[in-house]
């Protein structure tokens, strides 16, 4: 580890000077409902309204804006799923140098085009992304063109840092703060700035489960690859922490935490519900982590909010999903008797405990039923646990047998 480079208060102060014009100061919510979950203030640091929709943007132009006049002749690629490809697009768009972009198969669509619309090329190669970066190596070596790493480079984080910054500017009095982790650029970048100004503030990453690189390579003690990822949380989606993060999360980082996808699919609603925010799955990882540990961190608590671009077609799905995690689908097969009116009064019944009805399905033909019965299949969609609880015991109270 005495090889890699480091990066320090200072870079990190002067990443924002570069910045200054370009990246947004984003907004710093209270959040009530939270609060009180936790029994403590809670903030939400709402990067999800960054220049290109995330915190991507910081880093990428203050890699980018510190290349050569020779390098900027070259143009550059990047290789992403979607956030560090705008950030890189739009930055060489403001700096009048050509950009590629090399992107696993099946980056949202929304990042592409948007992608594309800053002025770059987009190339899509194989599944993960670091199947594109190698992609993206192969096509630097081919070229010339300068490759900007999503994370794993010292400007890159310095440029991320200045989140931290204005984290402690915005709330000095915080106790905790809670990043959404993949390669760990804004983890890394957060913790240097935090702890460079307050060594007391908690620190914690948050991993998509099925997609988290860091537990296992923290326990070996060096960057370790996963064989296998599957997340919806595309933006944390990376198999190897970088070089740089690694060290930088070794030795500022308190915790790193995983989520499973129920959880961020309840985040993401939970914030366009509550907070009248829009986030993909990966900008809703920190809060995921509080709606699952909510007396694990000290408040205040500052949740970042790491990135809003998620396709309206996949925001639909995980808005499903986070209903049915929340407990707000009830699916039900319920045996009613074979005779006019049977259904109608079931009906009635799930009318009055103020359930509403999704889906009705008959079932005639089972070894389970007598000749005279009609199992009959319904989804219904409820206020949240509670409320199906009493959807379940207001059925049974009235003679119908009900399985779940």
């Amino acid at each position: 580890m005495s090889e890699v480079p480091t990066v320090g208060l200072a870079d990190i102060e002067a990443a924002r000077e570069v910045l200054a014009g370009v990246a947004v100061r984003t907004p710093m919510e209270e959040s009530r409902w939270l609060s009180e979950l936790v029994g403590g203030e809670v903030r939400l640091k709402a990067e999800n309204l960054q220049r290109t929709g995330s915190f991507k943007a910081r880093g990428a132009y203050v890699r980018i804006s510190r290349l050569s006049e020779e390098e900027r002749a070259r143009g550059v690629v990047a290789a992403s799923a979607g956030n560090h490809a705008q950030g890189v697009a739009l930055a060489a768009q403001l700096l009048g140098i050509s950009a590629t972009v090399f992107m696993p198969e099946g980056a949202p669509i929304p990042k592409e085009r948007a992608t594309r619309g800053y002025g770059a090329e987009v190339v899509f190669t194989g599944q993960y992304l670091e199947d594109a970066l190698v992609a993206a190596h192969e096509f630097a070596e081919r070229t010339g063109a300068v490759l900007i790493h999503p994370f794993d480079h010292p400007d890159v984080v310095a440029g991320q840092g200045t989140v931290g910054l204005e984290i402690i500017e915005q709330l000095p009095e915080v106790a905790t703060v809670v990043v959404p982790t993949g390669g760990g650029g804004l983890l890394a970048g957060v913790a240097l700035a935090v702890k460079a100004l307050r060594p007391d503030v908690r620190v914690v990453g948050v991993q998509a489960k099925d997609a988290a690189a860091y537990p296992g390579s923290l326990e070996a003690g060096r960057p370790t690859p996963l064989a296998v990822m599957r997340t919806m949380a595309d933006g944390i989606a990376v198999g190897r922490p970088g070089d740089l993060t690694f060290a930088a999360v070794v030795e500022h980082v308190d915790e790193v935490l995983t989520v499973s996808e129920d959880s961020l699919a309840r985040a993401v609603l939970s914030l366009a519900e509550r907070a009248k925010l829009v986030c993909e799955p990966a900008g809703a990882a920190a809060i995921a982590a509080l709606l699952d540990h909510p007396d694990a961190f000290e408040a205040p608590v500052v949740a970042v909010l790491s990135g809003g671009n998620i396709d309206p077609l996949l925001l639909g799905k995980v808005i499903r999903h986070g209903m049915a995690a929340a407990g707000r689908y009830l699916n039900l097969d319920v045996t009613i008797p074979d005779a006019p009116g049977g259904l109608a009064r079931l009906l009635t019944e799930v009318s009055a405990a103020g359930a509403n009805v999704l889906e009705v399905a008959h079932e005639r033909i089972s070894p389970a039923l007598s000749m005279d019965e009609v199992e009959v299949h319904l989804q219904l969609e409820t206020r949240g646990s509670a409320h199906s609880d009493t959807v379940l015991a207001r059925l049974r109270e009235h003679g119908y047998r009900v399985l779940e």
